[in-house]
Parts: C-alpha cells; structure tokens; sequence
C-alpha cells in the first residue's frame, strides 16, 4: 500500500525533490555514522570530525580516513542510487539533495545534485588552496601521515567536507532551500532526520504545501508530517517503486 502510494504521488510530480542522508549508501558499504553499527558508535565525533580537532591534529583524522576513505572511494553505486537517477531523468524529480560526500549520486547518473556537507572526492590545502584528488592523497597514507601539501609542503590537506565546527557551503543551503519551496513532493531517503539546518529543509517543503514521503530503516522525527512512510532498505524499496512508475 505504502509503496503504490508513494509510486501514485512521484508519477504524478512535476517538482519532485530527493533528500538523501547515509542510508542510501549503506547498501554500497558505506557505513552510516547513526544507528546500530554506525560510524559515531565506534569513534567520537567531536575528536574525529570537527574542524578544531583536525586544525589541532591531522594525523589523527586522517588515521580515521585511512579506512573509511578507502572504503568511500571503492564503493559503487546501488540499486537505490540509480533508481533515483531514473526518476530525475524521467522527470519526476528535479534534483537530488544530499547530506552524503561520497558523489554516488553523481556516478549514478543523476544530472543535478546538491551537496549540502561537500564532496569527499577532492583534498584542499588550507594553506595555499590548492587541489588534489582524494584517491591519490590516499593512496601516500601509507608513507606519510598525515599527508602533505604537494605544492607548499604543508600538513593541513582537509577534504573539501564539511566538518563539525563549519558552516555549510551558502549556495548549496540557498539553492535546497529554493527547490524545497517549490517542491510538490519530497521524497526523504536514508536520512535521521537529525542533523541541522540540513533536516530543516524537507520542513520547508512540507510547509510550502508538499507531500513527504520517508523511505529509512529506521524511525524518524518527521514520520509523522509524511503522507507515506515506508521502512526499509532503499535499494529494495526506490526500484520497486520505479518499476510501479514504469508500469
């Protein structure tokens, strides 16, 4: 029932929005950072992804990176994934707003995406500015931690993902918050819904008169504005409602 609703609301979209959180990746082996075996129930937060910690020690983070960074950079898209790219080029919605940084969504095929806390795919020195691909700041771990600058030689090379402590790029925030506001449907997946100003913005939806739909494992604290809440893992649940869409 949830799911032919979902499929109902979705076909008949002409502004559909996505909003994304971990949980769609979970399924590529990528691991969470809330929830049972999540990434926070193994490190502290504050010590492993805030700007201040960094700042004060970067081998430290990186040591933390060293795995999951690997872990991001080998993953490949899943069938939750591409089904949302499917939808964007069917038409059904017009962009993909995540809180993710592993550019999945991208390597997916969807055309317009949104990353609210930035792209874990490029390394920036603080110091100069310069840019390097994480894949290849990662590859020297081994050798070097933490890694340096190859233009100026410094110890500050930082994803270019937000960390605790930072404000969230203004134009991503300016341009999710417009398409929220216009947004007749939004469709909210693999996200706690805990993390603000980003959980914030499937608000802004629902206020300006959209249909929220929550695809999660798990409970969240907007279940209770959505017209359908389905919980279950994306890849199974997003295919299954774009088969329903096709048909």
């Amino acid at each position: 029932m949830g799911i032919q609703r979902a499929a109902d609301l979705l076909s008949a979209a002409r502004r559909g929005l996505a909003f994304t959180g971990a949980g769609v990746s979970a399924e590529s082996g990528i691991p969470t950072f809330r929830g049972e075996g999540g990434l926070w129930t193994k490190y502290d937060p504050v010590k492993v992804s805030s700007i201040d910690s960094f700042l004060a020690d970067p081998a430290s983070y990186w040591q933390v990176s060293k795995e999951r960074g690997g872990i991001a950079l080998a993953a490949k898209p899943n069938p939750g994934h591409v089904a949302l790219a499917a939808l964007e080029a069917r038409g059904n919605l017009v962009a993909v707003v995540t809180q993710n940084t592993d550019g999945l969504h991208k390597d997916a095929g969807a055309k317009c995406v949104i990353e609210l806390h930035g792209s874990g795919r490029k390394v920036q020195c603080l110091e100069c500015g310069s840019l390097e691909a994480r894949r290849d700041v990662q590859a020297r771990l081994d050798v070097e931690m933490p890694p340096r600058c190859r233009a100026c030689g410094g110890p500050y090379l930082k994803p270019t993902v937000v960390l605790f402590g930072e404000p969230m790029p203004s134009d991503a925030i300016r341009e999710a918050y417009a398409l929220a506001e216009q947004a007749d449907v939004m469709l909210v997946v693999g996200s706690s819904l805990v993390v603000y100003p980003a959980a914030e913005i499937p608000l802004v939806a629902v206020r300006a008169g959209a249909r929220m739909i929550v695809v999660n494992a798990e409970p969240t604290p907007f279940d209770g504005f959505a017209e359908v809440v389905i919980h279950g893992r994306s890849g199974e649940v997003l295919p299954e409602i774009l088969s329903l869409i096709g048909a």
